[in-house]
């Protein structure tokens, strides 16, 4: 087993013009440490590893609540989508991000440092074709924090999935639930 390069990156909490389509061309083919040390320096060291070596490479993305996992995974997707050259009828990175809605509407919640915080883990497995580009992906989820489903901290919400049903409680195809408001149930969704 070898690590390779480790990225220390700060979330800003505001939109930054250094992860467009320019800048993810200006990183493609560039050996590390030629730029500046960026989520794209990343992937392109993963991607030249995985052609060079016929060999599988993983980047692994941790951080603390709110510390951007999910925008960094998306960038290294649309990186990998854009330097692959990836057919455009695939879209597969629009496809893997499409389930995101789903997946955080059951497994995030609102916390005191993050309104969208996932409270599960993702593994994604992009898939690519012997010319490298991507022909598919999986994504699998972990639920980590299966207690905030019965207890909450203070200012701090349930899952975003109990919200969004108890809105829908008044729909003819949710009255076989027996939904209340929210508020209502104080013991579930505090």
């Amino acid at each position: 087993l070898a690590v390779g390069i480790i990225l220390v990156a700060i979330n800003p909490y505001k939109q930054l013009p250094i992860y467009g389509d320019a800048i993810i061309h200006a990183y493609s083919g560039q050996n590390m440490g030629d730029m500046d040390p960026h989520i794209f320096a990343v992937a392109e060291e993963a991607y030249k590893q995985m052609a060079r070596n016929n060999k599988n490479q993983s980047i692994i993305v941790s951080g603390e609540s709110g510390a951007g996992k999910t925008v960094s995974a998306r960038y290294t997707m649309r990186y990998f989508a854009t330097v692959s050259k990836s057919s455009s009828n695939a879209h597969v990175e629009d496809k893997v991000l499409a389930s995101n809605p789903i997946t955080e509407a059951v497994g995030n919640a609102k916390t005191t440092r993050n309104d969208n915080s996932s409270r599960f883990g993702k593994y994604t497995e992009i898939s690519f074709d012997r010319s490298y580009q991507i022909i598919g992906a999986n994504m699998r989820t972990y639920l980590l924090e299966k207690s905030r489903v019965v207890f909450q901290s203070e200012n701090e919400r349930n899952y975003h999935i109990f919200y969004q049903l108890c809105a829908s409680a008044m729909q003819p195809e949710y009255e076989h639930l027996k939904l209340g408001r929210s508020q209502e149930n104080n013991l579930l969704f505090t």
